[in-house]
């Protein structure tokens, strides 16, 4: 059932947010995937305040009894957040804006959201509370760093959670399992409240099983917030609905895709020109991922971090050398990754003058198992990330698509990436995209394989 479904049955009456919520915790503290680190003990209370103000004819909001997961590296008063680490706890004394914004707004917060220890990794396999487990196969990574997000509203123990999105961590594990997600444009949402990984890139960003409950979430949370030194305003622009569609070259063609994820990409291209867009090829070899993301993230992570690695406290396994990493980027490396960055923005802005957005697949490939960091021979963070990373540091919008006419499991997943301030343009043309059928969720099944356990 759909966040917008949900709300509306409460506010009518006709279902109790107190009902609503009881069945989502008592699922998930029966689910599989390992999607929460912690459940809220309050969300029933609050349930009960929701059911009192529609019981007094009032409005709850227009997320009303919507159970919602929250991705634990955001701030929830007076509840722990781990940023999914070792030795990181804080009792937030007050909620990041965001959270604010969705209690508003009527939703309950039920739990916070397993991830990649401190957001920074691509799979959620997390060394402290265990690695988040992708619904469509036990065996394989749900994705991340946002994993525990995205596999509560895969598996259907939420209709909306929220994440974050640094160079793919909303929209890397919203393709491998088969659901929806949008990364904002950079200051869009508030990320105050929020620990942070890399500040120049970071967004905060929702994952939903239709892009109505994407819409709904955006409106929510998309409110400039003063006393976020990153947050901007969004400029007043006529919304222009997408009708021209940029494949980026070299890009696409040097990907590490599998033939599946090929065939099916093409296969999207044709049934979108089939119904009515303009595809075209476009050449941006700016975009192919030259090696220097490293090198333009360090030195923010490393001012982050440095307290922590200076009075010893442990990293995992996966997290722990690219911290280690990050402290060595020099200044040289960091002024060069600046050039770059600026240089990349530029090509992608000059490209989006002729073309209203570019599309791309999300992932070059979808499996990944548990255990193992490489896949088909080649690092597994460089695969994932393959075609997400680099956008955040263009801070552009994008929205990550799971193909109906796909027959993987999960579907393969397209990634449509705007202009400034596009994401009502990208919303639109993800409701277009299934009211036609070309994209759409469909539920992981029932019976989890354990193909790789």
């Amino acid at each position: 059932m759909t966040a917008g479904k949900i709300a509306a049955d409460v506010r009518s009456g006709r279902r109790p947010a107190s009902e609503i919520v009881a069945v989502a915790l008592e699922r998930a503290e029966q689910d599989e995937t390992n999607s929460f680190i912690s459940l809220d003990e309050a969300a029933m209370t609050r349930a009960g305040e929701i059911d009192s103000i529609v019981s007094a004819g009032g409005d709850p909001g227009p997320l009303g009894g919507v159970p919602v997961a929250i991705k634990d590296l955001i701030d929830h008063e007076g509840r722990v957040t781990t940023a999914g680490s070792g030795f990181y706890r804080k009792v937030a004394d007050e909620s990041a804006p965001v959270v604010q914004l969705l209690e508003e707004a009527g939703a309950i917060i039920i739990g916070r959201a397993n991830l990649h220890e401190f957001a920074f990794g691509f799979d959620s396999e997390n060394e402290w509370f265990g690695a988040v487990r992708n619904p469509w196969d036990l065996g394989t990574s749900a994705g991340g760093s946002s994993g525990g997000s995205a596999t509560a509203v895969a598996s259907g123990l939420v209709p909306l959670s929220l994440g974050t999105d640094t160079g793919g961590s909303v929209r890397i594990p919203a393709a491998m399992t088969g659901i929806f997600g949008l990364k904002v444009t950079h200051g869009a949402i508030s990320t105050r409240g929020v620990f942070p990984l890399v500040p120049s890139c970071d967004t905060v960003g929702p994952f939903a099983t239709s892009t109505a409950d994407l819409a709904l979430a955006h409106r929510v949370l998309a409110v400039h917030d003063p006393h976020d030194p990153h947050s901007r305003r969004r400029p007043q622009q006529e919304t222009r609905p997408i009708e021209r569609l940029g494949v980026p070259r070299p890009w696409v063609d040097d990907a590490p895709m599998t033939e599946a994820v090929a065939a099916d990409f093409a296969h999207a291209l044709s049934v979108l020109e089939d119904n009515g867009l303009e595809i075209v090829d476009i050449e941006i070899p700016e975009l192919i991922p030259p090696g220097r993301i490293s090198d333009a993230i360090g030195r923010e992570v490393a001012a982050i971090h440095r307290d922590y690695t200076t009075r010893g406290e442990v990293y995992g396994r996966s997290v722990a050398p690219r911290i280690a990493a990050a402290m060595d980027v020099t200044p040289e490396a960091d002024a060069e990754a600046r050039r770059w960055r600026a240089d990349t923005r530029e090509a992608t802005r000059d490209a989006l003058t002729r073309v209203e957005a570019l599309i791309t697949p999300t992932v070059a490939n979808g499996r990944k198992v548990i255990g193992e960091d490489e896949i088909d021979g080649a690092p597994a963070r460089v695969v994932l990330s393959y075609f997400s990373a680099i956008v955040n540091h263009i801070d552009l919008p994008a929205i990550s698509l799971p193909l109906e006419v796909s027959d993987g499991t999960p579907p393969t997943s397209i990634q449509i990436v705007g202009d400034d301030w596009s994401e009502p343009c990208l919303l639109a043309m993800g409701e277009r995209l299934e009211q036609a059928g070309i994209v759409g969720f469909r539920p992981p099944p029932d019976e989890l394989p354990l193909s790789a356990m």
